[in-house]
């Protein structure tokens, strides 16, 4: 491996089993469209650890939460991840059918994750807090 690349490590990461649902059922359908970013979500999906609705912890990364997060680029950033129909960058709403809305799903307060931007570059983001939504997203 080259030197420049880093290895792409993955934390343990928690779903409700409503997201797992509607998530597969995103990744299905955008399979065709964008088949990179549906197989990196079909990823992330089948290595969660799926729990009840109401069992996740609060500071697990959901459809719906707010997120700050800091990366090696030295960004920081507040995001709402949300489903492709609701994202709005320039009100901080990501879709989660990016590549950084696909590595924050799931993820904990603390975390860390190795993710690829949509130029190839490797970099790491941390999820230093988490806000849950006052309602389930749709």
């Amino acid at each position: 491996m080259p030197s420049n690349q880093k290895k792409l490590r993955k934390p343990a990461i928690v779903l409700t089993k409503t997201d797992h649902k509607r998530l597969s059922l995103l990744a299905d359908r955008f399979a065709d469209q964008t088949p990179d970013l549906a197989d990196f979500l079909f990823a992330e999906l089948e290595r969660a650890r799926i729990v009840e609705d109401k069992r996740i912890a609060v500071d697990v990364v959901r459809m719906g939460s707010s997120v700050h997060f800091t990366t090696d680029l030295g960004e920081d950033r507040q995001v709402t991840l949300v489903y492709p129909g609701k994202a709005d960058i320039a009100e901080g709403r990501i879709s989660v059918l990016t590549p950084i809305g696909t590595a924050l799903i799931g993820l904990k307060t603390g975390h860390s994750i190795d993710w690829t931007t949509r130029d190839k570059r490797a970099c790491r983001l941390t999820v230093e807090a988490v806000g849950q939504p006052q309602e389930a997203p749709n």
